[in-house]
């Protein structure tokens, strides 16, 4: 199968200019080792079966051996060799000036002890499971830096191809490369679900040696799932964990830490638009998973049961979307946040640049919901400005100003085109936006 170029390859170019090598870490089967075979001349694969037992040798007695292979080199699975790390670390302090060489990836559920973390010559980076741009389903018509980048950049007229029943499907059956191979649509939505189960059964005791009860870790992500992109209370979880099951919050805690160090779920954070404010500190994060289809595995759902409950698919749909946002962002050196005041304020998503510039994003399922995202965008943009006004009044004591966004977007799953209302507010479909 050929490959398909990653969002994620312009960061490892990046990276592969400053570092002499990357550690490419996310969910399991989101294509991690694929994306490096790509890019390297020699592959160390300890878990190849043929070759296992010479490699463990030669990493136990002479790891430095495998440096003579050509460069740049993948060592894939290198937790069965740990030594390889502080051989590669090492390597990288004697040659300050090499970049590019070395890209190490490895399974999610298997973590080891090293003597040293690597920083500042093994840089760690994050892969995410594919967009729905990168699975082929969304045109690309529509560049999200872009319109942050260029004022003159018009999405008007861009149309998506996907459909509502498509986005069902393309929800449970997630970003998993996996699924690209495989021609039954049926054989597609299996990838979550086992995923599902290896994750309760196997990954979660897996990745320290701590034995955990599958049916609390089942319910744990049912319940996460139920609450998909909201800003739900750990303790309205951990009750829905515990109405069924003897467990104590700490073990829930200790539950939930896996499941991050799994790649399996991660919250969003808060935006203010004061950078040095400690409101987003204290505000709740937005919970969701890295791919929404583990969260309909829990939740035992399969496409056609969205055509009965629409209202569960708004976050889910709002889940993808901030699959993919994440994505987007990584690639750009940006980050995704949310807003909820006190006030009813909100923006869905917040798209914030490395130089303060930052779109104000609504996600919303059907048009009929774009007039009232746009008039919560326009209101927000609303009360920045007189909020700047009345800082500025006093000229002896001005307050701080708060910077204004650069654009208000909304993305919305069921509109036909992308197009700029008379207030400015941009409407895209999901079906046509990338990077």
């Amino acid at each position: 199968m050929y490959y398909i170029r990653r969002i994620v390859d312009d960061v490892l170019d990046k990276k592969a200019d400053a570092f002499n090598a990357i550690n490419i870490v996310g969910p399991k089967g989101c294509g991690k080792t694929r994306t490096a075979k790509e890019r390297s001349k020699t592959i160390i694969e300890f878990q190849d079966e043929a070759k296992r037992d010479g490699y463990i040798a030669v990493a136990e007695t002479a790891p430095a051996l495998f440096l003579s292979n050509p460069k740049p080199i993948l060592f894939d699975e290198w937790q069965d060799a740990p030594k390889i790390w502080g051989m590669i670390r090492k390597y990288c302090d004697d040659h300050p000036s090499a970049v590019g060489e070395y890209y190490l990836t490895g399974s999610t559920s298997k973590k080891v002890s090293v003597p040293h973390s690597g920083t500042g010559r093994i840089s760690e980076l994050v892969m995410y499971p594919m967009t729905l741009w990168e699975m082929g389903e969304s045109t690309g018509s529509v560049s999200l830096s872009r319109i942050l980048e260029d004022d003159t950049y018009s999405v008007d007229g861009c149309s998506g191809n996907i459909s509502l029943e498509q986005l069902f499907f393309s929800a449970c059956r997630g970003g998993w490369p996996r699924c690209l191979a495989l021609k039954k649509d049926t054989a597609k939505l299996e990838i979550a679900k086992d995923y599902f189960y290896q994750i309760c059964h196997k990954d979660s005791s897996a990745i320290d040696g701590v034995r955990r009860n599958p049916e609390w870790m089942r319910t744990l992500l049912w319940s996460y799932a139920r609450n998909m992109a909201t800003t739900a209370k750990k303790t309205s979880i951990y009750a829905d964990v515990k109405a069924t099951h003897p467990v104590t919050d700490i073990t829930l805690s200790s539950y939930i830490q896996v499941l991050e160090e799994l790649f399996v779920i991660r919250d969003i954070d808060a935006w203010t638009p004061q950078i040095r404010s400690k409101t987003a500190i204290r505000s709740a994060k937005k919970h969701i998973f890295s791919d929404p289809s583990i969260g309909l595995a829990a939740l035992g759902l399969d496409p056609s049961y969205f055509y009965n409950d629409l209202d569960l698919f708004g976050h889910v749909f709002e889940n993808m979307v901030l699959r993919d946002l994440i994505v987007f962002a990584q690639a750009h050196n940006a980050r995704i946040m949310h807003y909820t005041d006190d006030m009813g304020l909100e923006a869905d998503a917040v798209y914030q640049a490395a130089d303060g510039r930052y779109a104000l994003i609504e996600i919303k399922l059907g048009t009929n919901k774009i007039p009232a995202a746009e008039q919560s965008l326009l209101k927000f943009n609303e009360l920045i400005k007189k909020h700047n006004e009345k800082a500025m009044s006093n000229s002896v004591h001005p307050r701080a100003v708060f910077r204004e966004p650069s654009a208000l977007i909304i993305i919305c799953a069921t509109a036909p085109i992308s197009y700029t209302t008379q207030n400015g507010v941009k409407v895209i479909p999901f079906g046509c936006l990338k990077d």
